[in-house]
């Protein structure tokens, strides 16, 4: 079964309250806030919000900078959006890319061998504590799912060893404006993803499930001519571009087509779409 995930942030308190409330009467099966101290809304106190007119959707973070943050303030707060919203709390990290949030910090980003040192220091943390250590608040579920976003050659290892979901970012270094990546796109560079993930959890009897982080949504009638420029700015053939879980594009038939290849190719059966390809996903979802 597909599953869609909304990532979004408030602007104003009405619209994220009706953004909450359509997300869950449209079929998504999370809402998720973004994590960017300094630069975004904190999503703890935004989810909390939307835990107050909602009812089932989960509520998490896509993801939670491990690097900027200590264990003990994302198990709490995850913790507490666990009560207040009745259990349905989610909680996903990732390693970090951009320096202005060292910075704000008072610190300097570390290299790759660092924050993946820390994200796995801190993601083993949290888990422990969500999983018992933790005092005050309790969880209200025994676990609380456990996402890892990346495309880090060791992390999806770790990740498909230890976590519920392996968010697959497409990710890659960090440009010279310290936001945008380097897109690893090609057919290549996923199957070297999902073969780190698959090394991680050969030892499990219940693999993690795996999602895809969607980057652009665009329903068409000529894919072709809409993954073109996507395609040049990326640098691989619009084919290819067309395959990646992290595009979805082209009549909501071929589409779905593509939903289903991906499962049957690469096992992915998540989607996170942000908040412009809301109607796109929900008619999807229907």
């Amino acid at each position: 079964m597909t599953v869609f995930s909304l990532q979004a942030q408030p602007s104003d308190a009405a619209s994220w309250l009706t953004l909450a409330t359509r997300a869950e009467e449209s079929g998504f099966a999370a809402l998720l806030a973004a994590d960017h101290p300094g630069t975004s809304a904190s999503p703890f106190v935004a989810l909390a919000a939307a835990a107050a007119v909602t009812s089932h959707i989960s509520l998490g973070s896509n993801v939670t900078n491990a690097g900027v943050r200590e264990a003990a303030h994302i198990a709490t707060d995850v913790a507490t959006l666990d009560v207040v919203s009745g259990g349905r709390a989610l909680v996903g990290l990732g390693a970090g890319h951009t320096p202005a949030e060292w910075e704000a910090i008072g610190r300097s980003r570390p290299g790759v061998q660092g924050r993946i040192d820390r994200c796995i220091e801190v993601a083993s943390k949290v888990r422990a504590l969500l999983d018992g250590e933790l005092e005050s608040p309790r969880p209200v579920r025994d676990r609380i799912p456990l996402t890892i976003g990346t495309a880090n050659s060791r992390l999806l290892r770790w990740a498909g060893e230890n976590a519920d979901v392996v968010g697959l970012s497409g990710l890659g270094r960090t440009l010279e404006d310290g936001h945008r990546h380097e897109a690893r796109w090609s057919r290549s560079q996923i199957e070297h993803q999902i073969s780190q993930v698959r090394l991680g959890m050969a030892s499990r009897p219940i693999p993690p499930t795996l999602e895809a982080l969607v980057q652009i949504v665009e329903v068409t009638d000529d894919a072709e001519a809409a993954a073109t420029p996507h395609a040049d700015r990326i640098g691989i053939p619009v084919e290819e571009l067309l395959a990646a879980p992290f595009a979805l594009i082209g009549t909501l038939g071929e589409i779905r087509s593509s939903i289903r290849r991906n499962e049957q190719q690469w096992g992915i059966t998540r989607y996170v779409v942000r908040e412009p390809a809301f109607e796109a996903a929900a008619a999807l979802l229907t």
